[in-house]
């Protein structure tokens, strides 16, 4: 016999409810990332639905192991707390990599990057670039 035998039946079909709809919603991502068009779409897709379907099973670990150990389980909040910070923040640097590449495209930029001249080898008169990044505004004079 386990620990987890002795759940109160209520408590073990809610937390595998809550697994359930954690996994169902990680599976519609991972579907909507193959079955989307454009790149737009298939950020979008796994993003929501990983970051809301691990919420679900963390809630339903936490649960779980409050209830089997008769104290609160905590510690996942941690681990939640990453799993539901970085797909966004993902999400968000891939579209603006994807947004800055289909405007350059659409502009005919060719990306070329002027490369870093410090400004004591630089010649005389040479504009001075204000950035100091090698790209941007120069002061012509």
């Amino acid at each position: 016999m386990t620990h987890l035998e002795a759940l109160p039946p209520l408590a073990a079909l809610l937390i595998a409810l809550l697994v359930v709809c954690g996994s169902s919603l990680a599976l519609l991502g991972s579907v909507g990332l193959v079955r989307l068009r454009s790149f737009y779409q298939r950020i979008h897709a796994p993003t929501l639905c990983y970051s809301y379907g691990t919420f679900l099973i963390i809630l339903a670990s936490m649960a779980m192991f409050s209830l089997a150990e008769a104290r609160p389980v905590l510690h996942e909040f941690v681990i939640g707390g990453f799993m539901l910070i970085t797909p966004p923040i993902s999400l968000l640097m891939l579209g603006r990599a994807a947004l800055r590449r289909d405007r350059d495209v659409k502009l005919g930029h060719d990306e070329v990057v002027p490369p870093h001249i410090p400004a004591s080898e630089a010649p005389e008169g040479a504009p001075r670039d204000l950035t100091r990044y090698g790209a941007g505004p120069s002061d012509e004079g």
